[in-house]
């Protein structure tokens, strides 16, 4: 649906870790901006049509080898607490993706600006959530690199291959900064906010705002920046065509459309396993329920389609 057809529509892009990184590879950074620069099109595509765009993206696999650099180093330089690492990967990342993006719109004669925004998220601090080490991040270890992290405590879950560092992912509530993205996303300047989930902050009565060390999952970040700066509509792009019935099984079937409703039945019912997907689908129905038009789901490559619901899965009212 072409926001033409009766102005311009303002939507929150959540982009996974596919647009940064590719599974497969060293991860360094040059192969990191050659994938960032592949994977823009949706973004561009967007543009051309009018769309007023914030982009949110992921930072897993940066935060998890930030870490290991700090402890690496921590014989020699005083080690950086989490919530601040996570603010230095919404810096380099957001630096990566906004120059990467400006080139491609230049490129493409698409006049538009592009700026990043450091982006505090609050969340509860008396919320369980915000202190349980439950969400996986980094690379994949084997037993020799996880051995010393076990041995100072560090939480690890075992996965296939190895072992993935653990820690606290606290429920998004509101952006701090979320006005000045709303201005700015009105005026026609892209905005990469909230990447990696934004930095995760509380309210204290007397000391203001203060950090926590955690990561905050970056699709809930999404939904929750689209809902304050009033987007009418959401899509999540990753690496999947969209949200399937009897994932894995012979009789799996792509859902192209489905209410919040049925979605919400998808959810109870545990149709959507243990994985990411869950996620993904409660952060769409979060955000439809909260008044927006629609939510989609779908392949990375794929993005104009899945706005415009030709693949991948729409979430409606």
């Amino acid at each position: 649906m072409s926001p033409r057809s009766g102005g311009a529509r303002t939507i929150v892009v959540a982009l996974g870790g596919n647009a940064l990184q590719p599974a497969a590879g060293r991860g360094d950074i040059y192969e990191q901006f050659a994938h960032t620069r592949e994977s823009l099109q949706p973004l561009v595509s967007l543009a051309r049509e009018g769309w007023r765009i914030a982009v949110v993206h992921g930072n897993g696999p940066q935060i998890g080898d930030d870490l290991r650099r700090n402890e690496a180093a921590q014989d020699d330089l005083p080690p950086l607490p989490v919530g601040v690492l996570v603010a230095g990967t919404e810096g380099w990342i957001g630096y990566m993706i906004q120059q990467s993006l400006q080139n491609a719109l230049h490129r493409f004669g698409v006049k538009r600006e592009v700026v990043t925004i450091i982006t505090q998220v609050v969340v509860d601090p008396d919320d369980p959530r915000t202190h349980e080490p439950r969400k996986p991040i980094g690379r994949v270890m084997d037993e020799d690199a996880a051995k010393p992290l076990r041995e100072a405590g560090v939480p690890l879950r075992e996965v296939d291959g190895g072992y993935r560092r653990l820690i606290a992912s606290p429920v998004p509530i509101r952006i701090v900064e979320h006005a000045q993205i709303r201005r700015l996303v009105e005026n026609g300047t892209i905005v990469i906010a909230a990447g990696g989930g934004g930095c995760p902050v509380y309210v204290d009565p007397k000391r203001g705002i203060e950090g926590l060390d955690a990561v905050i999952d970056k699709d809930r970040a999404a939904q929750v920046l689209a809902a304050d700066i009033d987007a009418s509509e959401f899509v999540i792009l990753t690496d999947v065509e969209g949200v399937y019935r009897n994932f894995g099984t012979p009789g799996q079937a792509l859902v192209g459309e489905m209410t919040t409703r049925e979605a919400r039945r998808m959810i109870d019912a545990g149709e959507l396993g243990k994985g990411s997907m869950a996620p993904k689908v409660e952060a769409a129905v979060a955000f439809v329920e909260g008044g927006g038009i629609a939510a989609h789901i779908g392949r990375l490559d794929q993005g104009l389609d899945v706005v415009e619901g030709k693949t991948g899965t729409t979430i409606r009212p």
